[in-house]
């Protein structure tokens, strides 16, 4: 890897990304420089790997979306799920803080007439004296009407990796998103600890933190594994999700392999 990057300037973009975060890359290769090297195509390899991920949460979101549509027989089943169902508390307060995050979207959005035009449902009985301003856009923004699509949008893969847990094993996985993954083979526990494994990988690049060696190959398998059997009765690289993440796999599994090797050759000189 060439880049001009002069002594001096490698001091202080060491200092930047602090000598603690380069610790390891540093002690490996022996060189300030080749670890600021090796951290920055790190960092480019996580970004084409979060593109990645990104294509996958945005299917599987999708496609539990549609299918939950279908099983509550309504829209608005996320803030209103059909009775008897519920939502545990862990992702009910996630549904709340996405529609609040939804709501603050639409209302940064409004003039400030339009925002006051909003206390009359807000205060119906007039707005009390002393309202705070915090009270008030609370007040307000409880009144503004979003999307389906703008609140689904406001939630993360946690949400829609807890759909596949334990905790829905009978409400949700044995009654209706078994469809999802319709090989009959496939247990719902195998789907879920293949969706973590994606989970806990996008954290870590989500803080820029590397995903090498065996995380990088269980990562790999677990986008694959999804991609191969959303929506398929056996496993089938012609799977649409599959079929559009597999230019993009096979060149980071190149680029990947290729720094393994690089990080090999320090290790066994």
């Amino acid at each position: 890897m060439s880049r001009v990057w002069e002594d001096a300037d490698i001091a202080a973009i060491a200092v930047l990304l602090s000598p603690e975060r380069l610790a390891a890359l540093t002690a490996l290769t022996g060189s300030v420089r080749a670890a600021v090297e090796l951290h920055q195509e790190t960092l480019s390899l996580g970004a084409g790997l979060m593109n990645i991920i990104a294509s996958v949460e945005i299917g599987l979101r999708n496609s539990v979306c549609e299918n939950l549509t279908v099983y509550f027989g309504t829209t608005g089943w996320l803030i209103r799920p059909t009775a008897p169902f519920q939502w545990r508390a862990i992702e009910n307060g996630i549904v709340q803080k996405a529609l609040d995050s939804a709501r603050r979207a639409e209302y940064s959005k409004m003039t400030q007439a339009e925002k006051a035009a909003l206390d009359a449902r807000a205060f119906p009985q007039g707005r009390p004296p002393n309202t705070s301003h915090l009270k008030r856009a609370v007040m307000r923004r409880r009144q503004i009407s979003v999307s389906d699509g703008k609140v689904i949008a406001e939630t993360t893969l946690y949400f829609w990796k807890r759909l596949y847990s334990g905790d829905y094993e009978q409400t949700l996985w044995r009654t209706t998103l078994k469809k999802t993954f319709p090989n009959k083979s496939l247990k719902r526990a195998q789907v879920a600890d293949k969706i973590e494994d994606i989970y806990q990988s996008r954290n870590r690049l989500a803080h820029h933190e590397p995903v090498l060696h065996k995380r990088f190959n269980d990562t790999i398998t677990a986008i694959e594994f999804v991609a191969e059997n959303l929506g398929a009765s056996s496993p089938t690289k012609d799977r649409p999700l599959a079929k559009l993440n597999a230019d993009d796999l096979k060149s980071i599994k190149d680029k990947t392999k290729t720094l393994h090797d690089r990080l090999a050759a320090f290790r066994n000189p």
